[in-house]
This record gives structure tokens, sequence and C-alpha cells, in this order.
């Protein structure tokens, strides 16, 4: 087995945590936000969601420069919507993923602030720091919204207070 084909079981063992969470996000209080300079439940939900895909397309380029991205995160009209972009993210990352060589998977990246280097990693690299980690750590502000607003959190990687796996 590959370093790329462990990545993508991986993922698709994440993205069945992830689809857990998001079916706990409350339709009625996507708009929501724990603070003023948050984003609103629904916008970090479609954020996480949309992840996978997102930087498997980042992938497939030289690098990125962050002095191009906007920081604009879209409102999902609906939770449909949000599970919906999970399915497709999940599936277009992992087309991306199975069709790179271990050539094409070692080969550097480098994101960039217009400029200036910030780093130059082998894409798998990013696939492992900013696909799966980055996912990792909104996933994670999105369990302490669903806390704050009461929702009962799914187990993720053992027992959380409202369930166990192990019964």
């Amino acid at each position: 087995m590959s370093a790329i084909d462990g990545l993508i079981i991986e993922l698709d063992q994440e993205a069945k945590t992830t689809r857990r969470l998001l079916d706990r996000v409350p339709e009625e209080r996507l708009t929501w936000k724990p603070h003023e300079k948050s984003l609103s439940l629904g916008q970090l939900a479609l954020h996480v969601a949309s992840i996978p895909g997102n930087v498997g397309n980042m992938v497939m380029a030289e690098g990125f420069d962050v002095k191009t991205r906007k920081m604009d995160y879209a409102m999902p009209s609906s939770k449909v919507q949000i599970l919906d972009a999970l399915e497709a993210s999940v599936s277009n990352a992992k087309k991306i993923l199975s069709g790179l060589t271990q050539e094409a998977a070692m080969a550097p990246w480098k994101l960039t602030a217009g400029d200036r280097e910030v780093f130059t990693i082998p894409r798998i690299g990013v696939v492992r720091n900013i696909m799966l980690n980055h996912s990792y750590h909104h996933r994670g502000q999105l369990t302490v919204y669903l806390r704050l607003l009461n929702v009962p959190l799914p187990v993720t990687y053992g027992r959380s207070a409202d369930e166990s796996p192990f019964g």
C-alpha cells in the first residue's frame, strides 16, 4: 500500500466521523455565531464539508498564494446542502488523490503570501497538513459550537460526554 492509499483510507474514515457531526447541525441555527468575530454555524459547517475537495484542487496546482484567497465563507441554505457538499468534496478529493503518482505526490508545492514564500513541502504533505489536519481543527471548532447550543455530540475518537462506542 502506498502512502497515498493510506491517506485515502484515512479520508474515508474521517469523512464518516465528519458526517456524524454535520448530521447534528441544527438547521434552524445556521446563522448562529458564538462571537461577533466567528463564522456562523452554517458557514463553519459548510467550510468543514468543503475542505477535502477544495484542498484536493489546490494540491493539483504548483502552489497557492493566500493573498489571492477571498475570506468569504458561503452561507448554506440548508443542512442538506452541507451534507451534499461533504459527499461531493470527499469524492473529488479521493478522485484527485487516486490519480497522484508517487512522483507527483513527492513534487514540491509552495504556499506563498504575495512575493513571500511561507513554505514549500511535498504535495503529500499538503494532503496531511491542510486537507486532513486543517479539517480536524475546524471540526473541533464545530464541536464547540454544537456544545454551546446544547446539541449532543457524537463519538469521534472515543467517548463523548453524550455517547460511547463501547456500549
